[in-house]
């Protein structure tokens, strides 16, 4: 992006911040739009992706007081793209090729008004371009790294903490992350200490790629450290402890942000993503975030109803009434026994009854159901069964 770019972008108005704001107004504006705006927040939303450029952008120049006193010099300086002559020079405004400013100089060695090249070092300091300042390279933020993690049924439904071993690429301690082994690096003199180079896509619009000859870093090793290879990188593993939210469900992807790779040159650490396994449970299963369970009870319970037990994840068992009549495979429903919600509160435990035929009777229960089905010879539960499969 050219140096006239720079002047004319409005990079208050970006934030939507007075020209005013201080230091932590313009820090909370920013980290509100970053937000809204994120990437991560915005898959394949192209608009909002060059909205979170232009907010970076703005963040960058206003975050910075130095920075911000340069742009403000130089936006009073310059009003927009038009020079504003002083009393002197009989009032009004003109425009002119902010290119003769930053070219090869004026003619005459003195520059238009007998500025010189005193706004080489203005804007040498902003833009990191020329001038008499020093190139500086941006600070890089650290890679993102995947991690697993298997919990048993109770964990996922109570939440763990647990311990991760990662292995990720931090900063190289050898030398220290310079990629040099002396600790002196060069300015790579292709993207001048940016890390970008700019290429031509057509209408006059221009893109950046990542430089080819510094891998985007901005920095060149005279001397490459001998355990980097000059990359400044090295491949490092830690363990950390890691808190899992209650109510994860199995191939879940949790999101820790900044516990990923250390960022370079000052630059924010990447992010954490764990992938969540949940092992089975031999008694209760999980449906959304209720619990299901499966109770066996009798004939006689089913027909005549009574009471039950009923056991819970982790807590003392229910008494559950069953009504006389229970057919097999009904389910009834203990509100609030269930998995964790994302608010807190939490699902039900759905009951559901299967009703146990006894594979061995007692001569006393034999003749009793003996007398259960001489009591009810006359009636068919399949009758109803016949006379739909007729209806139909």
């Amino acid at each position: 992006m050219s140096t006239k770019d720079f002047i004319e972008k409005d990079y208050y108005k970006v934030l939507g911040v007075p020209k005013d704001a201080t230091e932590a107004e313009i820090k909370k504006a920013y980290r509100k739009l970053a937000r809204e705006y994120h990437p991560d927040a915005n898959k394949g939303n192209v608009k909002a992706e060059e909205r979170f450029k232009e907010i970076s952008e703005a963040n960058d120049v206003l975050g910075d007081p130095k920075k911000r006193k340069e742009y403000d010099e130089a936006r009073a300086l310059f009003g927009n793209g038009g020079f504003r002559p002083g009393p002197g020079a009989g009032g009004g405004s003109f425009n002119f090729d902010l290119g003769d400013l930053f070219g090869g100089g004026a003619q005459g060695g003195g520059g238009a008004g007998g500025f010189g090249g005193g706004l080489g070092d203005v804007f040498g300091g902003l833009f990191n371009r020329g001038g008499a300042g020093t190139t500086r390279t941006q600070p890089r933020r650290g890679q993102d790294i995947e991690s697993e993690v298997t919990l048993s049924f109770t964990e996922a439904i109570e939440g763990a903490t647990v311990p991760l071993r990662m292995s990720s690429q931090s900063p190289c301690k050898a030398c220290s992350g310079t990629g040099d082994k002396n600790g002196t690096p060069r300015v790579c003199p292709t993207c001048v200490g940016t890390g970008q180079v700019a290429r031509g896509s057509g209408g006059g619009f221009s893109l950046t790629d990542p430089c080819p000859d510094c891998k985007g870093r901005g920095l060149m090793a005279e001397h490459p450290c001998l355990e980097c290879k000059g990359s400044g990188r090295a491949k490092s593993s830690r363990t950390m402890q890691v808190r899992i939210p209650a109510g994860v469900t199995d191939g879940q992807r949790i999101r820790l942000r900044g516990k990923g790779a250390p960022g370079e040159r000052g630059g924010p650490a990447g992010d954490l993503y764990v992938v969540v396994h949940v092992g089975a449970h031999p008694v209760f299963g999980r449906k959304d975030d209720n619990l299901t369970v499966t109770v066996p009870v009798t004939f006689s319970e089913a027909a005549l109803g009574g009471e039950i037990r009923v056991p819970t994840l982790g807590g003392p068992a229910l008494t559950l009434k069953l009504p006389p009549g229970t057919p097999n495979g009904r389910t009834m429903r203990a509100r609030g026994k269930g998995a964790v919600r994302k608010d807190g509160t939490r699902g039900d435990l759905l009951v559901t009854v299967e009703v146990s035929v006894p594979k061995d009777l007692s001569g006393k229960a034999r003749d009793a159901l003996e007398a259960y089905r001489e009591a009810t010879a006359g009636e068919d539960p399949r009758a109803e069964l016949f006379e739909a499969a007729k209806g139909a």
